[in-house]
């Protein structure tokens, strides 16, 4: 769609976001640059400044634009698509797509499994499990939160490897031969918390996605629980099905 068409049945807020959206696409409004103001676009358009409110506001909502106050709205950088990290982790997906990555380890140590954490493990509740908390940065900027949970009794001594370079799931299988043969994942929407605000940069209760990993060893046993927070704003998942 390349003009507004006072007959489509379409809403003209929404005519206007793939407008917006076939400029971003196409490259004529390139990312970290503003667009025209409120002002030019109903100039342009002959729309009402509360019909491009609306769609910029969408948009911003979505994390396609992101508004600077005083400066105007500009384009956002485009999400990363990633797949599942069930088979692949994230670091690997992105350093696979040329970007490079920085970890940081917050903290490694053996807590006592709260209810939630001892049912998807099947362990008693206060059973011993490590901890392994990292961050990931891409440019400098952190991109995703790890939480893994493994019962101690599985990974004694795993805090002695490199849990800042080596992937965990790498030292999992050679050291501890714990491989996954069938794995339960979800995601949900939440809000920033405080302390997620603080490692995000981002003010509290800022929207984020949470994807859960439960791990299965060949026994069916859980070995691993590990819960990623992302900024849904620059990471977008993908899904591939096929028929068996």
């Amino acid at each position: 769609m390349n003009s507004i068409e006072r007959n489509n049945p379409k809403p003209l807020y929404v005519q206007l976001e793939e407008l917006i959206r076939n400029n971003i696409d196409t490259g004529i409004w390139k990312p970290q640059t503003a667009i025209p103001s409120e002002s030019e676009l109903s100039k342009e358009y002959d729309l009402s400044r509360m019909t491009i409110r609306t769609a910029c506001q969408n948009l911003v909502q979505e994390g396609v634009l992101y508004r600077v106050p005083g400066k105007g709205t500009f384009v956002s950088e485009p999400k990363i698509m990633t797949e599942s990290l069930a088979y692949m982790g994230f670091r690997e997906q992105l350093e696979r797509m040329g970007y490079e990555t920085t970890t940081k380890l917050l903290d490694s140590a053996i807590i006592q499994a709260s209810g939630s954490v001892s049912r998807k493990l099947r362990i008693p509740e206060a059973a011993p499990v490590m901890l392994i908390e990292r961050m990931r940065y891409l440019k400098g900027r952190p991109i995703s939160l790890h939480y893994s949970y493994i019962p101690v009794q599985l990974c004694e001594g795993i805090e002695k490897h490199d849990l800042v370079d080596e992937q965990l799931c790498i030292i999992l299988e050679k050291e501890y031969q714990l491989l996954p043969t069938r794995i339960q994942e979800t995601l949900e929407s939440v809000k920033a918390s405080k302390k997620e605000s603080q490692l995000f940069r981002v003010e509290e209760s800022y929207p984020l996605l949470i994807l859960e990993d439960i791990l299965f060893a060949q026994d069916d046993t859980p070995y691993e629980y590990s819960k990623v927070v992302f900024r849904g704003d620059k990471i977008k998942l993908k899904y591939e099905f096929h028929n068996l």
